[in-house]
């Protein structure tokens, strides 16, 4: 094994000397090369490629065909980052299903798999582990939820939403989960759950005071123009550039500037 791959074991180390851990999520091999490159340690084959590539409204028509076609695309990069994948909406309801959707993901090339809800979850995840498959939590706002919820909204504004919170993340450490993603809650109250587990909290719009964090790679790169959620930062514009780029190609093949003596063989 490469003496750089991160592990499950890395990242409670990380916790436990109060380093943060940086994640991404990634959809194809290119950009997850890239993203090795930097060292980012955690790689979520996220559900959210929904929307991010497939152009959904939300994450529910998500398939396992489709997050184990990225899956494999992304694990054929080989990352030093720990590779976890999304189990998407109503692939892990029981038991017996939640393993075997799993162990397909195992078979793509994940390291993990990430389940959202809390005690709701807590005998599935116990399952998973005890079959050797890590699992990462996720606590807070939950995507799959949202017909049930209403939308996306913030988590934790009262006691006992907070409260709820935290009994959540501490049924998936207590079931065995290596770490939980905590989404959109009040920072303080994510900071608090930080604190009261032993596993390292990956948050996403839940405050500085997680043990890491998460971001969806389109949303930071500006991949698309037309919404950005309150708790990115966008460190590029990739939308803008890649139109320029579009748009002098077209000029030049119109032009007939493309191709020219450099692009052409005699």
């Amino acid at each position: 094994m490469n003496e750089h791959k991160i592990t499950i074991h890395t990242l409670r180390e990380m916790k436990q000397r109060g380093e943060k851990i940086a994640a991404l999520t990634a959809y194809d091999f290119f950009t997850t090369k890239i993203m090795d490159e930097v060292g980012v340690e955690l790689i979520l084959v996220g559900d959210s490629l929904g929307m991010a590539v497939l152009g959904y409204e939300n994450t529910l028509p998500v398939t396992m065909e489709e997050m184990l076609h990225h899956t494999r695309a992304v694990a054929r990069a080989k990352p030093n980052g720990l590779l976890v994948a999304d189990m998407p909406f109503m692939t892990y309801s029981t038991v017996p299903q939640a393993l075997d959707n799993a162990s397909r993901f195992v078979q793509a090339g994940a390291e993990a798999v990430k389940l959202e809800g809390g005690e709701s979850v807590s005998e599935q995840v116990r399952a998973l582990v005890a079959a050797g498959i890590p699992v990462l939590g996720h606590v807070g706002l939950l995507p799959q939820s949202i017909l049930e919820t209403g939308g996306y909204k913030i988590q934790g504004r009262t006691p006992a939403a907070a409260e709820r919170l935290m009994l959540d993340a501490q049924a998936v450490e207590a079931a065995g989960a290596f770490a939980v993603v905590i989404e959109c809650t009040v920072s303080q109250v994510a900071e608090e759950i930080t604190k009261a587990v032993t596993i390292p909290t990956i948050g996403i719009g839940a405050g500085a005071g997680c043990d890491g964090q998460i971001l969806v790679s389109s949303d930071m790169l500006g991949q698309f123009t037309w919404f950005t959620p309150k708790h990115v930062k966008r460190y590029a514009n990739l939308a803008e550039e890649t139109r320029k780029a579009f748009a002098a190609y077209k000029h030049d093949v119109e032009s007939g500037e493309f191709p020219g003596k450099e692009q052409s063989f005699r």
